[in-house]
Parts: C-alpha cells; structure tokens; sequence
C-alpha cells in the first residue's frame, strides 16, 4: 500500500505545479489585454534604438505601464552589460 500511497501523493503535487502555473498564465494573459495595442511595438522600437548603442540581451528588458486616476507611467527597465 505505501508504494501506491507514494504514486498518489505525487500525483497531487504535481496538480498544484500545474493548477499555480495555470495562474501565472492567466495573470499574464489578463495584463496584457488591459494594454494598449500599441506598447508591444513601442517596446521593440524602444529595443532597437538602444541596441544601436549597447550590445543588450531582450530578455533582460522588462516593460511596465501602470494606470492612477488621472496618470499613465510607463516604464523601461535594461538590464546594462557590465
């Protein structure tokens, strides 16, 4: 019996893996859809002007745009080579 208690406690564990990556997906999809259409292009334009001048990884460009009542704030993180 301990070897098919074994099998089902994995079993579990590995549904909560699941259903907690299942949240990050939603979560990211959700995010995206309450931008504006036109950040994506913004940011890849954003990209290209500064690998004009320095050498950058993408993914080390993280992208946010935060809405207040009255205000937008975008914001342009880069991670810079050393």
């Amino acid at each position: 019996m301990s070897l098919i208690n074994r099998f089902r406690s994995n079993k579990t564990k590995s549904a909560s893996v699941a259903k907690d990556r299942l949240k990050i997906i939603v979560a990211h999809e959700r995010k995206q859809r309450s931008q504006p259409k036109y950040l994506p292009a913004m940011q890849q334009e954003l990209i290209e002007v500064i690998k004009k001048y320095i050498a950058i990884d993408e993914d080390q460009v993280h992208v946010s745009l935060q809405n207040t009542n009255n205000c937008s704030v975008f914001e342009l993180n880069v991670t810079l080579p050393s």
